[in-house]
């Protein structure tokens, strides 16, 4: 294992590449000697807060609407055992593993700032079981997102204290005692404040938010290409994407997106083909002109959702925490409600980036608007039905965006006993933008696999040279026009090239790097 494999822990912020590393890939984790002495350092003082008369919340007394009981010193290593087993009530289906990865490595990130009071040798424990793949089970309900994600964290503070079910590598169910045991990983027993800090955090939200920035980054490009290759099949003009025209609205993700569409559509032979003067269209249709400025807000957005995370990365979320100074002190840092308004808006922007990507879609396939190709790009309209329905599952899942754009942070329900009377929802956030990110690179792997269809039919006429290696990289996958054959294999062939990367590989092949 070489050093650059290895993703280091310390007192500062992570880059969300390492988290992406770390959650997908597997890469390997170390706390750093400077995370080690922070967390030795705080430490010694919740010990002496510990061992003081003066009650100390989450150091000597209960939880939540019970902090106000003093709990006796012989009784405090079951209140942290009583915390965990009690919080790690998720349920339903399994959380994937992933996000439960992300979330292990964010909250040793925050336990290796030395502001939660937790000793090191429990951070190793976070530590060992990242890298030997043991993942613990966690649930789809249980977090209301504040105070934090208590119940998935729960669930993993479980499998530190030797407790609870863990998938290994292979994927396989197991005991987490036996797996620990297998793998060398000694369980511990969780000392006073442990418990608390371990799943006092929103590591959860913002897990799931880095890798939906991860993913939309790689979307917002694939929508680029969709929309130039779906303007070129449609015989529109790239006159509306000039950069003089842009700078008139000066929003950056407008330029960027407006300054892809033009390298890929620069040299189209389809667009040359009716500049001759015949061309009678004043205007392209909204979902072609407006390509640019409905995905450059789409960037932007992303872009304010990125420095939010950047800002929670370089928190320390826990109550109490322990000061530079040596003071312990309650306060509110766990609530998610920054992490769960850009959540919400991303799955608005995904929503509306798969509604228009649709609408280009539907005019690909209809005659009226098409300007000159079959009717659904159908090889024999009428025995054969072509793309109609593949635009029919675009529609079904743009639908669902919609719905699961309805804000989750806009609500929120009192627990314990009114004490927490207000809750951030950002978990529930979280989870609807995963399905949300799926569900955008579907409706657009199917424009894609239309506008690659539309363009060969254009033919003798060339597309442009970013725009015909994509289709070329769909061809090494997918046939040709043709008769009907069973659709939906080709469509998830074209979800797995957009999801890898691969149809940005190959228009920047032709094009260069593109925004």
């Amino acid at each position: 294992m070489h050093d650059d494999e290895v993703v280091a822990v310390g007192p500062g912020p992570l880059a969300f590449a390492d988290v992406v590393r770390v959650a997908r890939d597997g890469a390997p984790v170390r706390l750093t000697d400077d995370a080690i002495a922070e967390m030795a350092a705080s430490r010694g003082r919740i010990e002496e807060l510990a061992e003081a008369d003066t009650p100390a919340y989450g150091v000597s007394t209960g939880f939540g609407a019970l902090a106000t009981r003093h709990i006796d010193p012989s009784l405090r290593a079951r209140l942290q055992r009583s915390l965990v087993r009690s919080h790690a009530a998720g349920s339903g289906p399994e959380v994937e593993p992933e996000v439960v990865r992300a979330m292990m490595l964010l909250r040793l990130r925050t336990l290796a700032t030395g502001h939660t009071g937790v000793r090191p040798v429990t951070a190793r424990v976070l530590e060992s079981l990242l890298n030997a793949r043991l993942t613990p089970v966690v649930h789809e309900y249980g977090s209301l997102g504040c105070s934090g994600d208590l119940a998935p964290l729960s669930h993993v503070a479980l499998t530190i204290m030797g407790e609870g079910v863990v998938r290994d590598a292979a994927g396989r169910s197991r005991p987490a005692a036996e797996a620990l045991k297998e793998h060398g990983v000694e369980p511990v027993e969780l000392a006073a404040k442990e418990g608390l800090a371990l799943i006092n955090g929103t590591d959860g939200m913002l897990g799931m938010l880095v890798l939906a920035l991860h993913d939309l980054s790689a979307l917002l490009t694939t929508a680029d290409i969709g929309a130039a290759m779906s303007v070129e099949a449609l015989l529109g003009t790239d006159h509306v994407f000039a950069a003089e025209l842009q700078a008139l609205r000066p929003h950056p993700g407008q330029a960027l997106a407006a300054a892809n569409m033009r390298a890929l559509l620069a040299g189209s032979g389809v667009m040359a083909s009716h500049r001759d003067g015949s061309c009678t269209r004043v205007q392209d249709a909204y979902s072609l002109r407006c390509a640019p400025q409905v995905a450059g807000a789409a960037r932007d957005t992303l872009a304010h959702a990125s420095a939010v995370a950047a800002r929670e990365m370089a928190s320390a979320i826990d109550n109490p925490v322990v000061l530079a100074d040596g003071r312990v002190e309650s306060n509110g840092n766990f609530h998610g409600a920054p992490v769960a308004y850009v959540l919400d808006f991303l799955a608005i922007a995904a929503a509306d980036l798969a509604s228009i990507s649709e609408r280009r879609t539907d005019r690909m396939l209809d005659v009226a608007r098409s300007h000159g190709l079959p009717a659904f790009l159908a090889d024999d309209p009428g025995v054969d039905s072509g793309h109609m329905i593949a635009q029919y599952t675009q529609a079904a899942i743009v639908s669902e965006l919609k719905r699961l754009a309805v804000p989750a942070s806009v609500d929120s329900i009192p627990s314990s006993a009114m004490q927490e009377d207000h809750v951030s929802m950002g978990w529930s956030a979280g989870r609807k933008l995963r399905r949300a990110v799926d569900g955008l690179t579907r409706v657009l792997a199917i424009e894609v696999l239309t506008a690659a269809r539309a363009l060969d039919l254009r033919r003798p006429c060339e597309p442009a040279p970013g725009t015909g290696a994509v289709v070329a990289a769909l061809r090494e996958a997918v046939a040709g026009p043709g008769q009907d054959r069973f659709l939906a294999p080709e469509i998830e062939a074209v979800v797995r090239l957009v999801a890898s990367g691969a149809v940005v590989g190959a228009a920047e092949s032709a094009v260069g790097p593109l925004a």
